[in-house]
């Protein structure tokens, strides 16, 4: 059974008496179903293989490297380390790509990073780990935080849906940075399921608010 990200009735509750217009999405979009990862070094692969393509290319080639690295023991850190760069270059990687996740492989599998320390530090903390690795940057770092790790206040400012979402919501033609701030202290400590609300408003013309 898939895991999905948990909103609880006190986050909706409490974002729905800050915002108004939120209020109204949350009330229109309905309960909300996302998936989460809860390996956070098959979901760090999952968004490197993810970079830059359509959601349904990652899906291909999510799939065909799951199929890899199955054949060898599983999506362990030692067999994605193992596996040769022809191999992940057939599964749909970049040349780029698999040097990201074989480095990523590599710092699990020699302990330098692990899933135990993930889940128990602090989201900054998190963020820098993760971002010391090559091609992992802020926002990769952020959605793993929301997608695999499940922490309830994540609000990232470099996210396009999510700056479009709250464009569409309170009728702004810009998020400059002060604003966006703004908006992330009055969501806090719920940031992450406002993002999901806000996702789903930037990928839906149909929604009126």
């Amino acid at each position: 059974m898939p895991d999905f990200f948990p909103i609880t009735a006190e986050a909706l509750e409490t974002l729905s008496r800050r915002d108004k217009r939120l209020a109204a999405l949350i009330e229109r979009v309905g309960p909300l179903r996302r998936e989460v990862h809860p390996d956070p070094f098959a979901a760090l692969l999952h968004s490197i293989a993810g970079q830059q393509i359509s959601m349904k290319a990652q899906e291909t080639v999510w799939r065909r490297l799951r199929a890899l690295a199955e054949a060898r023991g599983g999506l362990s850190p030692r067999v994605v380390a193992a596996l040769p760069e022809d191999s992940l270059r057939s599964a749909g990687l970049s040349a780029r790509k698999v040097a990201y996740m074989q480095a990523a492989a590599d710092a699990f599998a020699q302990g330098r990073l692990s899933a135990d320390f993930l889940r128990a530090a602090d989201d900054a903390a998190v963020c820098a780990a993760l971002t010391a690795l090559p091609g992992v940057g802020l926002w990769t770092a952020e959605m793993l935080l929301i997608f695999s790790l499940q922490r309830p206040d994540v609000f990232s400012r470099g996210d396009l849906a999510i700056r479009r979402g709250l464009c569409r919501l309170h009728h702004h033609k810009e998020m400059p940075p002060q604003r966006f701030e703004r908006y992330r202290r009055r969501y806090s400590p719920y940031g992450s399921t406002a993002s999901l609300y806000l996702w789903a408003l930037a990928g839906d013309e149909t929604l009126c608010v």
